[in-house]
């Protein structure tokens, strides 16, 4: 019996990948000073995992930015439009497909954008074209795979496999599905196993969590003939195949007949399938099987005593030596370490694992299995006892929540007129213009913003002397949104860290790391809260700053929340409940937030819910229990004002085509989501599906640097313009502007301000 993980978090213990990205990207240190970053980042984690005890340590983990984007690169799947950049330069290369790129002579947008299965996690999504062609361009597998050997460590390289590579991505034209592009792209994928081969590579690992999927026969052939063909080229190569988020469903009699050595599964997502796979027929007790029992996606300690049933019901049937004890997923979803938490209340501490912890966990499993196993039984009973603790603590549990949990109707999820009727009356309230334009909540969290919030926790500042810095920074924001001509205005999220963090901080129920970071996209990282107990909401949490802002100026301000799917599916979530029970507890959380909103005068309330298509279950069987509980839940919490008041909601990096009936169920008055990257592609779902309501899609990509022109803002409203009602148009940026600097939000957002008004104008002058 060994063990193995499926991939390791990339960003550092502190964050210096983060830190090196951003200021190779302002120029502050150069590529030879972010490659020696990386490379020590690498070099940390390949030695930590030697050092815990891990026998097969993953490489080709590491990314500067992300896996898919890395893919693209290695099978040369660059899109024309980057054509003018120098293919020598690599990272400008990257970056530009990243982030877009304006310098010199050269314009050109990032790639699109979207959540990478049901996680938190962004994905680069590749593009295809008709003729696509596919060479091998980037080394970096092969060079990483040399870099552990001069370490002494012989790693299982991991690559995004073939079919999940090429449904991940999207047809730019029409005329072909992307699965045809297959027998182009394998040869490249044969190039590179070749040479990894040639290193003395033994194990690859090939991610293809598509397999989770509801895949069609078309899907499933691909497949089939993927790993046929492997085999056959590579005869004395072990394909260490890894499906994760989900179980294999009706693909698993199609991945229990490929020729692979090891066939992964996530068993903390699907445990029941163990038994499906030891009962089938197609069953061969000569393949291993690694058992995914550590959780790579969330932070609870592992439960050492479930988790050897489960590995001994495996050993019955197989021998030990073709049995790997695993994480379920990449630990790409988890912190690094939990010895770095010195605050955290110690009760709760103890119920927690982060990566290294999870390693320890792994490993620790393998050796509670063998016979002599008396120096690892202390482990096993401090584990079990942890467990115990939590499920008894007091901590966890609140009677008056449950009770309202218990009493919620059916009309506390139902606005009181329909929206037609809302909208005249809102129409009536606001006066707002044809064209409204707005920006989705935050404002540029500059680097003395972000020090006046850390002076402030560490007592540097007094609470008068922050209040005073904030209060002057909304009122500068509101001037400077009054100044340029924008029809809603925000407060600009001064006050807060995170969208998520900052709410859960104001709520009971939740506890905080210090150094909880996690990968979003890029250099993004974000910080979950540790969802742990029961939800409840003591006082207002957003209205002190939202009222102050609302008085500086005639124009509305909206209130600004994170919804409640966003808040529990961005969360660390409790495991001792349902889902939908823990979502329905902050749903009436964010509920008694907008009321008060209401009552202090704001007139629209945004209510965020980017993460609603995130939280879908991956098999479609499953869909219609979540999106009735989520689609409640955020009705729950917007349902308690006047039809006067108008409710938003924003979505980004997503898809929408299967789901929109439910978002249309959500009955937002106005919905504002990313489109920019797509060119409004992104809207044409909601034009076939005549969405009933407003709709702001967005004409400004901010995850890039470049500031959109004019003309070219001009071009996508008129693109929405020709397709949707008029008078159902806002206008807005993709998502918040916190991670941008001020100059290129102000640039920006004038261009998008005058855009709105030429088209106003324009049309006013045609009717």
């Amino acid at each position: 019996m060994k063990t193995t993980l499926l991939g390791h978090p990339r960003i550092g213990r502190q964050r210096e990948l983060k830190k090196a990205c951003e200021a190779f990207w302002s120029g502050k240190i150069n590529q030879t000073e972010l490659l020696n970053t990386a490379k020590e980042i690498k070099k940390q984690n390949w030695l930590q995992q030697q050092d815990l005890g891990v026998d097969l340590i993953p490489s080709n983990d590491f990314s500067f930015y992300d896996q898919v984007l890395d893919a693209c690169l290695t099978f040369g799947c660059i899109p024309k439009r980057y054509n003018n950049i120098d293919k020598s330069n690599y990272l400008e290369l990257y970056f530009a497909m990243a982030r877009g790129l304006q310098k010199d002579n050269i314009d050109v947008t990032a790639m699109e954008m979207t959540k990478w299965f049901d996680t938190n996690y962004h994905y680069i999504v590749p593009e295809f074209e008709k003729e696509q062609t596919f060479h091998f361009f980037s080394n970096k597998i092969i060079e990483e795979y040399k870099e552990a050997l001069t370490l002494g460590i012989k790693t299982k390289p991991v690559l995004i496999g073939p079919v999940t590579f090429l449904l991940q991505g999207k047809e730019k034209e029409s005329g072909f599905h992307r699965l045809d592009l297959l027998d182009k792209l394998l040869p490249v994928y044969f190039e590179v196993i070749e040479r990894l081969e040639n290193l003395g590579a033994e194990y690859i690992q090939f991610d293809e969590p598509c397999l989770a999927l509801n895949l069609s026969e078309k899907e499933q052939q691909a497949i089939t003939k993927t790993y046929n063909k492997i085999a056959k080229k590579f005869p004395a190569l072990k394909v260490f195949l890894a499906n994760y988020f989900d179980c294999y469903g009706e693909n698993l009699n199609i991945a229990l007949q490929l020729p692979v050595d090891t066939l992964h599964l996530d068993l903390v997502r699907c445990p029941l399938q163990l038994n499906d796979i030891l009962e089938s027929e197609h069953f061969n007790p000569k393949k291993k099987l690694s058992l995914g029992v550590v959780d790579g996606r969330n932070i609870w300690k592992n439960d050492f005593e479930a988790s050897i049933k489960i590995i001994e019901k495996a050993s019955k049937k197989l021998d030990p030596e073709n049995l790997w004890i695993a994480s379920s997923c990449s630990l790409l979803h988890t912190p690094y370490d939990l010895d770095l938490e010195t605050t955290l209340e110690p009760e709760i501490k103890q119920w927690l694992a982060f990566t290294k912890q999870k390693i320890e966990e792994i490993v620790a499993l393998k050796h509670l299995l063998k016979a002599d196993n008396d120096g690892y039984l202390h482990l096993f009973e401090e584990n079990k006892l942890a467990n115990l603790t939590k499920k008894s603590s007091k901590l966890i549990h609140n009677d008056s929540v449950k009770t309202r949990i218990s009493n919620l109707k059916s009309s506390d999820s139902h606005r009181e007129s329909t929206f037609s009727t809302r909208q005249v009356l809102q129409k009536q309230a606001l006066h707002l213009p044809l064209f409204p334009t707005t920006t989705i909540g935050s404002f540029p969290q500059t680097k003395e913003v972000r020090s006046w919030r850390l002076k402030f926790k560490k007592g540097i500042l007094s609470q008068q002397e922050y209040n005073t810095l904030i209060a002057k920074e909304i009122e500068d924001s509101i001037r400077f949104q009054e100044e340029i001509g924008l029809d809603v205005l925000v407060h600009g999220e001064f006050e807060r860290n995170d969208m998520v963090e900052y709410f859960g901080e104001k709520l009971n129920g939740f506890a905080f790391s210090s150094y909880g970071w996690v990968q979003s996209y890029g250099s993004r990282c974000v910080k979950p809260p540790i969802l742990f107990g029961d939800v409840s909401r003591e006082n207002p949490m957003t209205v002190k700053w939202s009222e102050y802002a609302q008085s500086l100026t005639d124009i509305p301000v909206k209130g600004m929340l994170t919804g409640p799917v966003t808040i529990l599916q961005w969360s660390f979530v409790r495991n001792d409940q349902p889902r939908e029970v823990t979502c329905n507890q902050i749903a009436l959380a964010i509920r008694d937030e907008v009321t008060d909103l209401e009552k202090a005068g704001l007139k629209i309330i945004q209510i965020d819910e980017p993460a609603i298509r995130e939280g879908l279950p991956l098999r479609e069987e499953e869909w219609k229990n979540y999106l009735n509980w989520a689609v409640k839940a955020f009705r729950i919490s917007a349902s308690g004002v006047q039809n006067q008041t108008q409710i938003h909601t924003h979505m980004c990096y997503s898809e929408f085509n299967d789901i929109i009936a439910s978002i249309s169920d959500m009955d937002a008055d106005v919905i504002t989501i990313e489109t920019s990257r797509s060119e409004m592609e992104l809207l044409d779902v909601f034009v076939d599906f005549k969405y009933p309501n407003e709709i702001g899609p967005g004409v400004y990509d901010i995850h890039s640097p470049r500031v959109p022109s004019l003309e070219e803002i001009e071009n996508l409203l008129t693109k929405a313009k020709n397709v949707l009602p008029k008078e159902h148009i806002w206008v807005n940026p993709d998502c918040g502007l916190k991670t941008r600097d001020w100059p290129e939000t102000k640039d920006a957002l004038k261009n998008l301000v005058t855009a709105a008004k030429n088209l106003r104008s324009q049309t006013l002058e045609l009717v």
